[in-house]
C-alpha cells in the first residue's frame, strides 16, 4: 500500500516530505527498515525527520544538529552499469548492519514503473509531463487513491476455489483490511469517508 509520497525540487526535499507524512500517519518515532537505490536523499531525510539532537548538558548553546539513533536499519543497493546493462550490485549499509533488510529493490522499481503507467504527468519527454507542482500533486494524489482502493493487484489476490472462481482479487486497502471491496470510480467520487482514528 502506498502510505506517502514526496514531491519537491530536490530529492532530499521530496524525501523529507515523504518521511514527514509517514511519521504523521504512523505516529512512529523511528523510521521503518529501509532499502533504497543509490539515488535520493533518504539518508539526510530520515535524520531530519526522525533524528534527535544530543542531550543538553547545561553549558553553552544547546545542540541543534540531529543525529541518527540506535536501531535504525537503512541500506542502499547501488547498481553498476555498463552500456545500459546492470553488471554488478553493491549492498551498502548506511545505518545498522542491514540484516533485517531484503537485498532487492524490485518492489520500489515496480511501483515506479506502475506510477509512470498510471500517471501521464510522470512520463518523460511527452507533452503531458507536469510543469506545475500544484497539478502534479493533484494527479499524484488521485493516482495513489486509485492504486490503494480502486485497483486490484495481482500479487495480492487470494485463492478461494469456491466453484465459481479460483481467485479473489484484492486492492492494497483490502489486503490492509481497510475496506472489503474494490471501489469503483463513481464510489470514490461520491462517498464521503468518515475518519475513525484520532490522528
Amino acid at each position: 500500500m502506498r502510505v506517502g509520497r514526496g514531491i519537491g525540487p530536490t530529492e532530499t526535499e521530496a524525501a523529507i516530505e515523504l518521511w514527514q507524512g509517514v511519521k504523521q500517519r504512523s505516529g512512529c518515532d523511528r523510521p521503518p527498515p529501509l532499502l533504497s537505490d543509490g539515488w535520493g536523499g533518504h539518508r539526510e531525510a530520515i535524520v531530519e525527520v526522525f533524528g534527535k539532537a544530543p542531550d543538553y548538558q547545561g553549558r553553552g548553546r544547546p545542540p541543534t544538529k540531529k543525529h541518527p539513533q540506535e536501531g535504525w536499519q537503512y541500506a542502499q543497493m547501488v547498481k553498476q552499469r555498463e552500456n545500459g546493462r546492470v553488471v554488478g550490485v553493491e549492498f551498502r549499509p548506511i545505518y545498522g548492519d542491514g540484516e533485517a533488510l531484503s537485498t532487492n529493490t524490485v518492489y520500489i522499481e515496480r511501483t515506479n514503473l506502475t506510477s509512470r503507467h498510471m500517471n501521464g504527468r510522470l512520463v518523460r519527454k511527452t507533452l503531458g509531463f507536469s510543469k506545475r507542482v500544484k497539478m502534479l500533486r493533484a494527479a499524484c494524489a488521485w493516482e495513489d487513491l486509485i492504486y490503494n482502493i480502486g485497483r486490484s493487484v495481482k500479487t495480492l489476490r487470494v485463492e478461494v476455489n469456491d466453484g465459481v472462481r479460483r481467485w479473489r482479487q484484492r486492492s492494497p486497502a483490502m489486503a490492509a483490511e481497510l475496506t472489503d471491496h474494490i471501489w469503483s470510480i463513481e464510489e470514490i467520487l461520491t462517498v464521503v469517508p468518515i475518519p475513525t482514528n484520532s490522528l
